[in-house]
């Protein structure tokens, strides 16, 4: 690998695509040259990189000569599309769609987890779902130490996650009953201001959604536990930024919270905010634009053996998806 790889950006104009723009200037990636690419729409627009202007190109079937590494953000459909014929081209995808996620021969990365595994690549790596990233990075150092057997999760996920366009439907929206003006809704099924929906994605014969499923199939590749079982139930809520999980996660070995924190206190990429007595606790306000994941609420689970409850908050556009992505490109060049 190029030590000062010509990295591209698929999909550069979407809130994941700029957020990876963003990462790379802000941990200082040694990208010796920075292709953006992007549908058809968005050619001649500009974005800024280190100061400089540069202008979105049109993904194309031949846009990956010379390319060394380019992160994907454009959607399932064109990392399927584009993906293959990237690493054909000799280029290592980063991919941060679904598309790859479950295919045995593509890594699914989570770096503090199982860095080792980007090692394994055939020209594709993938990025786990952000609800899954960030529930892992509390639920993982705990696994090793008491190797858990199950959890309960019910997650509160913030619009970001939909994409630019539903940020504006909740803007909108608020604007809307404050004025009251009738509530138009074009992203979501029913009004996501003032409400929570009880469905991300969509939903499969067992009555479960595509995106509940992520957390226990994902989460066994990850961990490399191939009998962890979960049972999650997804929520939209009206966050702009930041998705939190609630956990009840079942252990083999006994655990204390006095043990778990420890534990946690010594994790990558995670802080520690909890201290009930202060109301101190993690929050999607304060996770949003930060690297690190938070976690918090810690106690004894009254319904389990061998159980632990904690909550845990990240910003699901970075430690989630681009910051995730900007990670496993630096592994690579290790």
């Amino acid at each position: 690998m190029n030590r000062n790889p010509h990295v591209a950006v698929v999909g550069a104009t979407g809130a994941v695509g700029i957020e990876m723009i963003k990462t790379l200037e802000k941990r200082n990636f040694p990208v010796g040259k920075l292709t953006l690419l992007a549908s058809a729409r968005s050619v001649g627009k500009k974005l800024k990189f280190k100061g400089r202007s540069v202008a979105i190109q049109e993904l194309k079937k031949d846009s990956f000569k010379g390319i060394d590494i380019a992160l994907f953000s454009a959607g399932g459909s064109i990392s399927k599309e584009f993906g293959p014929i990237a690493a054909k081209a000799g280029c290592v995808v980063v991919d941060n769609s679904s598309a790859f996620r479950m295919d045995p021969d593509v890594p699914l990365v989570v770096p503090e987890i199982n860095a080792a595994d980007v090692k394994k690549h055939k020209g594709i790596i993938a990025n786990p779902n952000c609800t899954t990233a960030i529930t892992l990075m509390a639920l993982y150092p705990l696994h090793k130490a008491f190797r858990v057997k199950r959890i309960f999760a019910s997650s509160y996920q913030a619009v970001s996650g939909t994409g630019a366009k539903a940020i504006e439907e909740l803007k909108r929206q608020v604007e809307q009953i404050v004025k009251k003006q009738p509530v138009t809704k074009e992203v979501y099924p029913h009004q996501i201001a003032f409400n929570v929906l009880p469905q991300v994605d969509s939903f499969l014969d067992t009555g479960y959604t595509k995106e509940e499923m992520k957390m226990e199939n994902e989460g066994r590749r990850i961990m490399h536990h191939p009998t962890f079982r979960a049972s999650v139930t997804c929520v939209r809520v009206p966050v702009y930024r930041s998705h939190s999980v609630a956990v009840s996660a079942e252990f083999v070995k006994p655990v204390t919270v006095k043990a778990a924190r420890k534990i946690l206190l010594k994790a990558a990429g995670l802080d520690v905010i909890d201290v009930p007595e202060k109301q101190e606790y993690p929050m999607p306000l304060h996770t949003s634009e930060k690297y690190n994941c938070a976690v918090g609420r810690l106690r004894m689970d009254c319904a389990l053996n061998n159980g632990l409850c904690f909550w845990v908050s990240g910003d699901q556009l970075l430690k989630g998806a681009a910051l995730n992505a900007v990670q496993i490109a630096e592994e690579l060049l290790k």
